[in-house]
C-alpha cells in the first residue's frame, strides 16, 4: 500500500504507548517523574518504534486516585512540572515525529476542585448545577458501584449542600452535570486548550459513564446523550481534522459499536475503542492452551465504520478486567494467572503484569507480544512491558502496576537519584527488579525482550495489511492455533499456538509461495496449494504471500 494513501489516517498503524509522567523519568532528583525527565527519554521511544504517546493524567490533584481526581484542567501539576516544560517535552517528541494524545477524564472531578467547593455552597452558585444533586438517594443507589471494597453507594450526603451528590467512582470524586449546555461548553473548552498545546486527541477515560444522564431531574427528557458524544468529535476535527478520540467503552461488542457513530457507516463519534471482549477471551485461550475462545472473539467482533479502528491490548494501567467473562471462565484465569487473592482485585480482575502471570516463560511472554501487534488493529502498550516488568504487590490496588520505569541496574532502577522513600512508588525487587530487568541491559543484548518488541513493531509497521486488511479467521485442525489472514493488495497469514508442545498445523491457501517476514526463509506449497507450517510450543510465525 502507498504510505501517500493511508499517512494522513495515522491511527490506523500507530504504535501507541501509555505511560504516567509521575513514574517514567525523574528530571530534577525530587523523586517524582516529570516532563523534563520524559523530555530526555523521548529518544528512547523513538527507537522502540512509537509513534503516539498517550500520557495519563498530569493535571494538579490531590493523587487520591493517581491523578484521576483533578482540580485545575488547564495546567500541569506542580510536581510534574510547568506548562513551559509540558511544551518543550511537545516540541521534542514533535520533532521525533512522535503523536501526544492525553486523558480526557471529565465524567467527574475532585472534591477539591473550585468548582464543586463552589457548587456546595447552594444553588446559587454558578456551579450548583456543573454536578448532580438530590435531596434523596434513588432507590438502586447502590446499584453498578465501580469500586466495591471502597465504595457501598453512588450517592453521597453533602452536608454544606444539605444534599446527596452523584459519584460513579469514588465519594472524592462527584460526578459532572453532562446534561447541563454550560458543562458540555467547558469540556469543549479543555480539548481545545490542549489541542493548541499540540496533543492528537485524546484518550476518553470511562465513556458510557461521561454519557449517563441517570441521576438528573428529568433524565428520561434530555437529549440523545450520543449527540453530545457526535458534538465533542465535530469540534475536534474543526480544531484539528486528523485529532484522534479513543474510547474506554468496555461493553459487549454490540453496544461499543454505538460508541463509534450512530451506525450510517461513518465513525463520527469515537475514532477507536478498546478491543475488551478480545482481550479477555485472549486469556481465556491462554489459560486453556486451546485458541477457540480468540478465535471466536475475533469471529464475533464486528469491522468498524470507515476510518475507525479497534484498539487491541494484553495489559493496561487498570485491573486486567475479567468481567466479560462467565464465572467459571474467570475463575479458569484466576487459576492459571493469579491463584492468590491478592493477585485479584475487585472480584473481576487481576493486578498483575504479563511476566509474571506468565511465570517468567520467555516463550509465552513472546506470543503474548506477536498477537498483541498482529491481531487486527491499533496496539497498545503499557510502559515497561517492552522489557518485561512485573508487577508490585505490596502496592494498594492498580498501584500494583504502576510502579517506576526501570532504566538501569544501579539506586531506583535508574528512575531517580532521589531518597528510595521520596518516590511514587517502592521499586520491585526479585527476580523481576531493576538488578535483572532494565533497560539499559536489554538495549545491549540481541536476544532480550526489547530487542523483540523492536523487531515485532518494524514488521508491523512493514506490514500494512494487518492494520488495514479483512481478515479471516482459518481453520488448521489443531484446536491451539490461532491462524489468520489478512488481505489489501497484498497478504499476510499469522499463525500462533498456545499449547505446550510442538503442532504442525495445516493450511490451504490459494498461493504459491510464503515468506516468513521475522526470518526471511521461503515456503514453497505444494500443488495441492497446502502447506504444513511447523510451530514450536507457543511458537508464532508471520507468513507473507510473495
Amino acid at each position: 500500500m502507498e504510505l501517500t494513501r493511508t499517512a494522513d489516517l495515522w491511527w490506523k498503524t500507530a504504535i501507541v504507548y501509555c505511560l504516567d509522567v509521575e513514574t517514567f523519568s525523574d528530571g530534577n532528583g525530587d523523586g517524582h517523574g516529570d516532563f523534563r525527565g520524559l523530555a530526555q527519554r523521548v529518544d528512547y521511544l523513538d527507537r522502540l518504534g512509537v509513534t503516539c504517546l498517550w500520557l495519563m493524567p498530569f493535571y494538579p490533584s490531590p493523587d487520591r486516585d493517581d491523578g484521576y481526581d483533578i482540580t485545575d484542567f488547564y495546567t500541569v501539576d506542580p510536581r510534574l512540572g510547568t506548562l513551559g516544560d509540558f511544551v518543550e517535552f511537545m516540541r521534542t517528541a514533535r520533532d521525533r515525529g512522535i503523536r501526544v494524545i492525553a486523558d480526557l477524564v471529565v465524567n467527574h472531578t475532585s472534591d477539591q476542585h473550585p468548582w464543586f467547593q463552589s457548587a456546595r455552597t447552594g444553588p446559587d452558585s454558578p456551579y450548583h448545577d456543573w454536578y448532580v444533586w438530590q435531596d434523596k438517594p434513588p432507590p438502586d443507589a447502590e446499584k453498578g458501584i465501580v469500586f466495591p471494597d471502597k465504595e457501598t453507594s453512588l450517592w453521597t450526603y453533602d452536608r454544606k449542600a444539605r444534599k446527596y451528590y452523584l459519584h460513579r467512582f469514588y465519594k472524592h470524586q462527584p460526578d459532572l452535570n453532562v446534561a447541563n449546555p454550560a458543562v458540555r461548553d467547558e469540556i469543549a473548552r479543555i480539548m481545545g486548550f490542549w489541542l493548541e498545546l499540540g496533543l492528537s486527541g485524546f484518550r476518553v477515560d470511562g465513556v458510557p459513564f461521561l454519557l449517563e444522564t441517570g441521576g438528573s431531574d428529568d433524565a428520561e427528557l434530555l437529549p440523545d446523550p450520543h449527540d453530545y458524544l457526535a458534538d465533542l468529535r465535530a469540534f475536534l476535527g474543526r480544531r484539528c481534522g486528523d485529532a484522534v478520540m479513543l474510547g474506554e467503552v468496555n461493553l459487549p461488542y454490540s453496544e461499543t459499536m454505538r460508541f463509534f457513530g450512530d451506525g450510517d457507516g461513518v465513525a463520527d463519534e469515537l475514532t477507536m475503542c478498546f478491543d475488551f471482549i478480545g482481550m479477555q477471551r485472549m486469556y481465556l485461550a491462554l489459560a486453556r492452551g486451546d485458541a477457540g475462545p480468540l478465535a471466536e472473539a475475533l469471529r464475533e467482533r464486528p469491522l468498524p465504520p470507515r476510518d475507525g479502528h479497534w484498539a487491541t491490548f494484553v495489559r493496561n494501567h487498570d485491573e486486567l478486567t475479567l468481567d466479560k467473562l462467565t464465572d467459571d471462565e474467570r475463575q479458569e484465569v484466576f487459576d492459571a494467572f493469579g491463584p492468590d487473592k491478592d493477585m485479584q482485585l475487585y472480584d473481576r480482575g487481576l493486578r498483575r503484569r504479563v511476566p509474571s502471570m506468565m511465570g517468567g516463560d520467555q516463550r509465552r511472554i513472546r506470543q503474548l507480544y506477536s498477537l498483541l501487534y498482529s491481531l487486527p488493529g491499533c496496539p497498545v502498550l503499557f510502559y515497561g512491558e517492552e522489557i518485561g516488568m512485573a508487577e508490585d504487590l505490596s502496592a494498594e490496588g492498580r498501584l500494583a502496576v504502576r510502579t517506576p520505569m526501570q532504566w538501569d541496574s544501579g539506586p531506583n532502577g535508574g528512575f531517580s537519584t532521589a531518597d528510595p522513600a521520596d518516590l511514587p512508588g517502592p521499586i520491585p525487587d526479585g527476580e523481576f527488579g531493576p538488578s535483572h530487568v532494565n533497560v539499559r541491559d536489554q538495549e545491549r543484548d540481541p536476544d532480550s525482550l526489547l530487542a523483540w518488541m523492536r523487531k515485532l513493531i518494524d514488521r508491523y509497521r512493514e506490514c500494512p495489511e494487518l492494520a488495514w486488511g479483512e481478515y479471516t479467521i482459518l481453520d488448521t485442525a489443531e484446536p491451539s492455533v490461532l491462524a489468520h489472514r489478512c488481505d489489501i493488495e497484498g497478504t499476510v497469514v499469522v499463525l500462533h499456538n498456545f499449547a505446550d508442545h510442538d503442532v504442525k498445523p495445516e493450511l490451504e491457501l490459494d498461493v504459491t509461495e510464503l515468506e516468513d517476514v521475522v526470518t526471511g526463509e521461503r515456503i514453497t506449497l505444494a500443488d495441492n496449494k497446502k502447506v504444513t507450517v511447523e510451530l514450536e510450543p507457543y511458537g508464532c510465525r508471520w507468513l507473507r504471500v510473495v
